[in-house]
């Protein structure tokens, strides 16, 4: 992990400081990425199968742990495969190999008709062919280049810092600006990871299960849900639909191993697995606090507004739209890249996130929980994109992914 992570490190220090390829440019840096993801989820299920017993593992360690090394052929087919190279979604040794040895889709149909006795109200097996599903991918792709090519080139990411905007415009004209313009760069991410995503379909790789009305699902190398990042309530729920198989990468080599100080290493390992930018920095390490005072408004508040259903919907617009405007304040960095422009856009914020993130924490830490076990929160996932687990139980319904998270 640390040889895999130092080797990308120094190369994303010469990319950026040595031989200056620029920000936008398509370079090394992305594949390398997405080989560093693999090398360490194969390093680490090794580990788990070779090395340790079995209790000593989670559910989710047990069914991914390899007991056998694999042949320097498959290593690097898993490594190189070049129908996830460019932006990924980096998948599991185990599912990548039932792909290439052709039993991918059978044994999950197999887990599915073993263990569901046919009682999600069919008898047969659905046409499993994923051309509806990439037909539908390849729509939205469609419709997010057209929306990065009318909406988003008009409303630049730059112009938050440009100095007439951030010393004439009002307070509210400024984070209205914000708002809509991080709203309109996000196609372009949406673009890159469905097109990915329909690739791997298209080979007749990422077949999910046989969801609860009995329709396949191909969304096991689904990179993002688009209408979960959009409607989202919470900081936890964005993330958990962004970038989904980095965040089930970041979940099994760092937050589940780590001894301690679990959520500012996972938001660390992930700045420093995009690269040397200070604004990627600025981003991860924004994102400790709204993450710890989301899980304390969650854990403390919520359940006072669970009990009616014109509370509820009143609490579920509040928190969607504080979701959405702390969302647009943490990324605003990693667009803008450099220090002095991140820095006159958080002036031009007077720092509000931060300073009601630590409020918040510092205010709720250490209330007493509701004691109703039907109000008490469960514990929250890491602070990363937590699709559903790499071999799921195909009896429960599969999580659709909107066909729509990039690069």
């Amino acid at each position: 992990m640390v040889t895999a992570m130092g080797y990308l490190t120094v190369c994303q220090v010469s990319r950026v400081f040595i031989f200056n390829y620029g920000v936008l440019s398509t370079d090394f840096s992305g594949p390398l990425m997405m080989v560093t993801q693999r090398i360490t989820t194969l390093v680490f299920q090794l580990h788990d199968g070779m090395c340790k017993k079995s209790e000593q593992l989670t559910s989710e360690q047990k069914l991914m742990a390899i007991r056998e090394r694999p042949s320097l052929i498959e290593y690097l087919s898993y490594n190189l495969n070049f129908l996830s190279i460019l932006v990924g979604p980096c998948s599991n040794y185990r599912d990548y190999i039932d792909f290439i040895e052709g039993r991918h889709i059978s044994r999950r149909l197999k887990q599915h008709s073993g263990s569901c006795n046919g009682h999600n109200g069919y008898d047969k097996t659905p046409d499993l062919s994923p051309l509806n599903a990439v037909c539908r991918k390849l729509l939205v792709c469609c419709g997010c280049m057209l929306t990065f090519l009318i909406v988003t080139r008009s409303l630049p990411i730059k112009y938050n810092v440009e100095p007439d905007f951030v010393n004439n415009a009002h307070f509210l004209t400024r984070l209205t600006y914000a708002f809509f313009s991080i709203q309109a760069a996000r196609p372009k991410f949406y673009f890159a990871w469905t097109l990915a995503d329909a690739v791997n379909n298209a080979a007749g790789y990422g077949f999910l299960g046989i969801d609860e009305n009995g329709k396949p699902s191909w969304d096991l190398v689904s990179n993002l849900n688009i209408v979960g990042i959009e409607t989202a309530t919470s900081f936890k729920t964005f993330i958990d639909n962004w970038n989904i198989r980095t965040g089930v990468w970041l979940k099994t080599v760092c937050y589940d191993r780590a001894p301690k100080h679990r959520l500012a290493l996972t938001f660390i390992l992930s700045a420093l697995w995009h690269g040397v930018y200070p604004g990627y920095y600025f981003t991860f390490l924004t994102a400790i606090p709204i993450t710890m005072a989301a899980r304390a408004i969650r854990k403390r508040v919520r359940h006072h507004f669970l009990n009616s259903k014109g509370l509820k919907l009143g609490y579920d617009i509040v928190t969607w739209a504080a979701t959405q405007l702390a969302i647009c304040y943490t990324v605003m960095p990693f667009l803008l890249l450099s220090i002095d422009q991140t820095l006159t856009y958080y002036r031009s914020m007077y720092f509000h996130v931060h300073i009601l993130s630590i409020l918040a924490v510092i205010t709720l830490h250490g209330k007493h929980k509701p004691k109703d076990a039907s109000s008490v929160s469960t514990k929250s996932p890491p602070p990363v994109s937590s699709s559903s687990s790499s071999s799921p139980d195909l009896c429960q319904p599969v999580p659709c992914n909107n066909n729509h998270k990039n690069a």
